[in-house]
């Protein structure tokens, strides 16, 4: 642009290019200068408001007017001004060189900032004829407080190399060296303030937060940032609202009105302080309370809005904000700021006149306008921004940023001691290149009075340190500025932010913290379900499903339990799952148990019965041998029920299903030889011939051999695919049912059913002898309970496979003890009801009867 500039200078006449130069807007003088060997250029918002004239290329434009003064500007223009006097009183620091200085007024403005860079560049000539100067007439400029002035300014020095040190400039877009080579800052970049603030919010639980910001490079910039954090963090965002001092008062009437309607009760408010001053005023005047601000650097200790009248309004504020410092000497230098020091500066008076509400200036009949002023009024007797030195944070950067250009001069003139004493000198040189300063200032790494470490990282930034301010009222009712806690971008992710423990005043002074959240908080045991078409912050609970927990509050899905655990009545814990067996200890296992020894110990009363009454015809003819045989093989039905119930183990497993199979395989072995004995008996050819025609020797070998094939089929299984404890999670979610897992589903069925062929051929056998004589015909009982017997087993199945959990166990219990007890009341019933009630039956010639059946 400069380059432009110069070319079509040089192609108008001098007239024109005189006229182009009051487009532009050049000022004739700076408004302070000092001469010296070093020239520093600054600028600075002296200014907030600027009137910018309407251009027309017929009349020569007329010059920018700046009003409304800025005392904490100023305090920063003559902190600059006291570090450069402290420079050239010193014999350590640029020893032998004078600086001097030049400083302009950018008045906030994009166009002033332009403007100044270009008078610092080029000096002030305005003599016709003449085209800018090729050399700069400053090495450094330090300024200006805002970040689009100086990206503005840049956009010109920035050709030239020309180094320019912001002491108040945070936009992180600063940071890019590739655009702005020639920038450093003693501020840290917003980068790490917008971090910051989102951490902040987050911290506190405020999710649902409205932003406001100022339209320009700063506020926009800024709250990108700050936008983008805060979703990293799960912090969402009502509004942005976006205001600038340019706009008209209507508009920053309608942001806050957003405000007042919004839901989100904390404002995150990333203005400068004049468009601060805009929102202070309208939120005034609609009366806008209890909505918590968190501020940004630029105004959160900003000494002007500190007041009474805004208080109210902005108790409880909460921001970050660069650690203060202490200058020894500048109040006492500020006090001596004088318009006799320069009578004839009009910037000077100015402040005197803002300062004491009087005037220099007297009216042609001799009148004064309003009190006149002396010039001997006292600062000291005055409260206000300019002396106020308890909060130097801006005001220490700019103190930094003129050190640090003299450490780089100091360290390019290859100052250096001579003899013992502290006096150096330096190697003056009436020519270097601005870039030449550049590199030096890109490698100063110095330590202030005040131990303050100063250097920039390859951006040009400072270390990123913050404290967090928070505005409290004072016992007398005055504002304060009180350090809450801090926040170092250096330290790793996570400790970055602390708090300090000190009580925090919130919004309206409440001793509760606020609450901003677009929905409540999600209970352990429900998560978060997004509603359609609003932001992730705004959200319905929902409760976790069976078997699925949420152990934390605002879950954003539900974990499911392993497989040995479930979740509780509350689906915020998972608890281990029950464990379902059948147990001795339940009303179920109790009662089939009871059933168990009761049908072991009636066998066992038969048993004895038989015993005692083991020489009568009937237990004669009942073969007793095989009816005792039977006898325990029944005891054994009834006492392997047992052990299917309780705790499955490894041996319970393998010892449960073959001991039924052995045992029910013996018991039906004895019921088939009885049967085979009865028919072979009354098919005998001679009816008085009371020889069996199968010997006993031949009844037991079937009964072994019939036994010992169930054996060697048990023995297979458990070698090959033993039964083993099961945890089943696939039947039941919300428990674990302990079973037996048959291992070998062959080798069950194969046991069952060589069972069952046992008995249908005994069913059979019986059945073909049901005619024989009645008197006492075994044949027909044994029929009856191979019925029964075949029938509790065929329902069995089914039942068996459908039955769930121990349910199953137990329908195999009771098929096994209905099967029992079948076989025992059907062949032994009868008999005992002979022996104990009808003992004129149990006689020989009964149980030969008319037809003289012989018996066994």
């Amino acid at each position: 642009m400069f380059l432009f500039i110069h070319g079509v200078m040089g192609a108008f006449g001098a007239e024109e290019e005189a006229a182009l130069c009051r487009m532009l807007g050049s000022p004739e003088f700076p408004l302070l200068s000092k001469e010296g060997d070093i020239i520093i250029g600054g600028a600075f918002s002296i200014h907030t408001q600027i009137t910018k004239p309407l251009l027309s290329f017929t009349d020569p434009p007329k010059r920018l007017i700046c009003s409304r003064f800025n005392f904490r500007e100023f305090r920063f223009v003559q902190t600059m001004i006291f570090a450069i006097e402290q420079i050239n009183n010193s014999t350590s620091l640029l020893p032998n060189i004078s600086i001097g200085y030049k400083i302009f007024d950018s008045c906030g403005s994009t166009v002033s900032a332009t403007r100044a860079a270009m008078a610092l560049m080029n000096g002030q000539e305005r003599t016709l004829g003449k085209n800018c100067s090729s050399k700069s007439s400053v090495h450094a400029i330090i300024g200006t407080s805002e970040s689009s002035s100086t990206i503005a300014m840049l956009q010109t020095s920035g050709i030239f190399q020309i180094p320019v040190i912001s002491h108040f400039a945070t936009c992180a877009c600063l940071s890019n060296r590739r655009e702005y080579s020639s920038f450093f800052r003693t501020i840290p970049s917003d980068y790490h303030q917008s971090r910051a603030l989102a951490k902040l919010v987050k911290h506190f639980g405020w999710t649902w937060v409205g932003t406001v910001r100022s339209d320009n490079d700063y506020g926009n910039n800024g709250m990108a940032t700050f936008i983008k954090a805060a979703g990293q963090e799960g912090v969402c965002i009502e509004y942005s609202e976006a205001i600038s001092r340019t706009y008209p008062q209507s508009q920053a009437a309608r942001v806050v009105r957003v405000i007042r309607n919004g839901s989100a009760r904390v404002l995150v408010a990333f203005l400068s302080h004049v468009e601060m001053d805009m929102l202070l005023e309208e939120a005034m005047k609609q009366n806008l309370t209890g909505v918590q601000w968190v501020g940004s650097e630029s105004w959160i200790t900003a000494g002007h809005l500190a007041t009474k009248r805004h208080l109210d309004i902005l108790i409880g504020s909460l921001g970050f904000t660069i650690r203060k410092s202490k200058i020894p000497g500048l109040r006492e230098f500020l006090l001596q700021v004088n318009p006799s020091q320069n009578p004839q500066n009009s910037l000077l008076r100015e402040f005197w006149e803002t300062t004491f509400g009087c005037s220099f200036q007297s009216s042609l009949d001799g009148q004064s306008q309003g009190r006149q002023c002396s010039g001997s009024e006292r600062l000291d007797d005055v409260d206000n921004t300019f002396t106020d030195v308890s909060e130097l944070r801006i005001s220490n950067n700019v103190y930094k940023a003129v050190y640090a250009v003299a450490h780089a001069m100091h360290n390019m003139l290859n100052c250096s001691h001579h003899g013992e004493k502290l006096n150096q000198s330096c190697i003056w040189r009436d020519k270097f290149e601005p870039v030449q300063v550049l590199k030096n200032l890109q490698g100063v790494n110095f330590t202030l009075h005040s131990g303050e470490r100063v250097y920039f990282d390859d951006n040009g930034d400072p270390a990123a340190i913050y404290d967090l301010m928070n505005w409290q009222r004072s016992p007398t009712g005055e504002t304060v500025f009180v350090t809450v806690g801090s926040y170092d971008a250096l330290l790793p992710n996570g400790k970055q932010f602390t708090m300090n423990g000190i009580n925090i005043t919130w919004a309206a002074e409440s001793l509760k913290r606020p609450q901003s959240v677009c929905s409540e908080s999600c209970v352990p045991g429900f998560r978060q379900a997004v509603i359609k078409g609003k932001p992730v912050c705004c959200f319905s609970c929902i409760a976790c499903a069976a078997g699925e927990i949420s152990n934390t509050s605002d879950s954003a899905e539900c974990s499911r339990c392993s497989l040995e655990y479930w979740s509780n009545e509350d689906r915020s814990l998972c608890v281990a799952k029950a464990v379902e067996f059948l147990s001795f200890e339940e009303t179920m296992g109790t009662l089939l148990t009871a059933l168990s020894l009761f049908g072991a110990s009636l066998t066992l009363v038969v048993s004895i019965v038989f015993f005692q009454f083991r020489d009568t015809p009937l237990v004669k003819a009942s073969n007793s041998e095989l009816s005792f045989l039977l006898l325990f093989s029944l005891t054994l039905c009834f006492l392997c029920s047992l052990t299917f119930i309780g705790r499955p183990s490894d041996w319970s497993c393998m010892l449960r299903h073959t001991a039924f199979g052995i045992t029910f395989a013996l018991c039906i072995s004895c019921i088939l030889a009885k049967t085979v004995a009865v028919l072979i008996a009354f098919r005998a050819t001679g009816p008085k011939n009371t020889v069996p025609q199968c010997s006993a020797l031949l009844q037991r070998a079937s009964v072994l051999s019939c036994t010992t094939l169930q054996v060697i089929v048990c023995v297979l299984w458990l070698t090959l695919a033993p039964p083993f404890p099961h945890k089943n999670t696939a039947h039941a979610t919300e428990k674990i049912i302990l079973e037996c897992n048959l291992g070998s589903v062959i080798g069950f069925w194969a046991v069952l059913g060589y069972i069952g062929i046992l008995a249908v051929l005994c069913f059979l056998l019986a059945f073909l002898a049901r005619k024989l004589p009645d008197n006492f015909n075994e044949a027909k009982f044994i029929t009856f309970s191979m019925l029964i017997f075949c029938a509790v087993w065929i329902t069995f199945i089914p039942a068996y496979v459908s039955s769930p959990g121990k349910f199953t166990v137990a329908v195999e219990i009771f098929a096994i003890l209905a099967s029992s007890f079948g076989l025992l009341f059907c062949i032994f019933a009868p008999k005992c009801y002979i022996i104990l009630l009808k003992p004129e039956r149990n006689t020989k010639k009964h149980m030969l009867g008319r037809n003289n059946a012989i018996s066994l």
